[in-house]
């Protein structure tokens, strides 16, 4: 016996297509994160949009949206700060761009200070 649907959502992301051109993209990664001293990291101090409150912004990370996580995780543990990772960028609370770059250093990265 057939379920019936009560509306569009109950289908999930199902879609059909009889275009053979079409190509859709799951959302999975299928790139590899370049090795740490393949990386070239910029380290800046940040306060606009936070009502003032200055945080420090790692960008130029190369590689998947799950290794990207966990670098941010592990600086913000290293840190002992909160933070945050949007639009391939990792937000640590407070100023730390010294701190984090030590870090990162040791780490093999090539890190870059930007700005003050």
């Amino acid at each position: 016996m057939a379920k019936k649907l009560n509306d569009l959502s109950a289908l999930g992301a199902f879609a059909y297509s009889t275009n053979e051109d079409l190509y859709f993209d799951n959302g999975e990664d299928d790139m590899e994160t370049p090795a740490n001293s393949q990386q070239k990291l910029e380290a800046v101090f940040s306060n606009k949009g936070r009502g003032g409150k200055t945080v420090t912004i790692i960008k130029g990370f190369v590689g998947t949206e799950k290794d990207l996580k966990a670098l941010g995780k592990h600086l913000k543990n290293k840190c002992g700060v909160g933070g945050s990772i949007k639009d391939g960028e990792i937000i640590i609370q407070g100023k730390h761009r010294d701190k984090i770059m030590d870090i990162l250093a040791k780490e093999g990265y090539k890190v870059k200070r930007v700005g003050g």
